[in-house]
């Protein structure tokens, strides 16, 4: 008799260095809008400045705030039998995903995430709620991560479907 994979809260902290790759990618998107808008502020409407500096202000506030948060809530661990994960901010997801289940296995480094030395692991199964990624990750651990999942599964008995 088998036992059944529970959903259960996830161990295992991102890797710190995700802290400010969220917080790039977040000045990446504010600091051009608010320059654009200053700009048309200088040019055209006077009266946008002060919009420029709110979208500065708010934006510097939760370019922050949400990657601290995020980092709290975020959470990922792998046993020999499932992989758990926990994400979100406001609304948070908790998944799990038997090792009987997984059909692939996937690692990814996006510019940002070269340059902060970090990696998502995309955990691709038969659910209908699509893949599970592990974002914010060393490089190496995923590396080795993707690799240790790969011959757990092919080691599990399943269909993966």
């Amino acid at each position: 008799m088998t036992e059944s994979v529970r959903l259960r809260p996830p161990t295992n902290r991102l890797n710190p260095r995700c802290l400010a790759w969220w917080r790039v990618r977040f000045a990446l998107v504010v600091l051009p809008l608010t320059l654009v808008v200053a700009v048309l502020g200088v040019l055209l409407v006077p009266a946008l400045l002060i919009l420029a500096a709110a979208i500065g202000v708010v934006g510097s506030a939760v370019s922050v705030l949400l990657p601290a948060w995020w980092y709290r809530v975020h959470r990922w661990e792998v046993t020999d039998r499932a992989v758990y994960t926990r994400t979100g901010y406001f609304w948070q997801e908790w998944r799990v995903a038997p090792m009987s289940r997984i059909q692939t296995v996937d690692t990814a480094r996006g510019p940002l995430q070269q340059l902060f030395r970090l990696a998502t692991v995309t955990v691709t199964t038969a659910s209908a709620k699509g893949a599970v990624e592990i974002a914010g990750l060393d490089a190496q651990l995923a590396s080795s991560l993707a690799e240790e999942l790969t011959e757990t599964t092919q080691a599990t008995p399943g269909d993966a479907t």
